[in-house]
């Protein structure tokens, strides 16, 4: 006779377990998200203001915005970046290298995670509505129940994945996080298209170039963009 609990018991005893601890999850994911808004709003403030006597500063002044519970928007000069908070929580896949870590190992619940993105844009795909625009992620935070972390984004060197479990997220980290994002989106240039991607167009492209300079742009439209180019992700 089989002793396995029976479907609604079953049912019963994942919802006690999993589903709390993803509920636990995004309570911490919301909150870190809340205070990462926070640093946006204090870092564009110092930074404009060690801004101040700089030429054209109105053009390369730091705008910053809340664009509702799970997104938040910084500008700067050339390039917007987006901050955005997933609802849902994740796990990893098996080949994943977060596996390998005693942490993960002590606990499966433990790599459940909820995750934070940032996409760089440039700032004219939003002032002239160029919805078809391309933006590229540079890096993304994962917060667990317990608010450990790492990150996976270029130049994000802080918190990889082999420290998983050794620190509790905090304001240093979100300061380090953005600065690095900040960082490479700066260098991260905008290149010109291969000639045989624009040597045609038409009449209905050139309209709209004419009217609000809409053709299709990225950093890197045309070129081939690997996950590698941007994301370094530890072992």
């Amino acid at each position: 006779m089989s002793t396995d609990p029976l479907p609604q018991q079953q049912i019963v005893d994942q919802l006690k377990e999993k589903a709390y601890i993803k509920a636990m999850i995004y309570d911490q994911s919301l909150e870190t998200f809340n205070q990462l808004k926070e640093v946006l709003s204090e870092m564009s403030n110092d930074l404009n203001e060690m801004m101040e006597d700089a030429p054209n500063n109105r053009r390369i002044r730091l705008e910053y915005r809340d664009r509702g519970k799970f997104e938040a928007e910084l500008k700067f000069a050339d390039d917007v970046l987006i901050f955005s908070m997933h609802t849902d929580i994740f796990q990893f896949d098996r080949d994943h290298s977060i596996w390998k870590t005693p942490y993960a190992k002590q606990n499966k619940f433990n790599t459940y995670c909820g995750v934070i993105s940032v996409y760089n844009f440039l700032s004219d795909s939003f002032k002239y509505n160029r919805n078809e625009d391309i933006g590229y992620l540079v890096a993304r935070m994962f917060v667990n129940k317990d608010k450990q972390f790492f990150i996976e984004g270029k130049r994000q060197k802080r918190q990889k994945v082999s420290g998983f479990g050794k620190y509790v997220l905090n304001k240093e980290e979100l300061v380090a996080f953005v600065e690095s994002a900040m960082l490479y989106s700066l260098s991260f240039d905008l290149l010109v298209p291969p000639y045989d991607l624009v040597k045609v167009a038409s009449i209905e492209q050139i309209n709209a170039k004419i009217e609000s300079s809409r053709m299709q742009t990225g950093k890197r439209m045309g070129y081939k963009y690997n996950s590698d180019d941007v994301l370094e992700i530890a072992e």
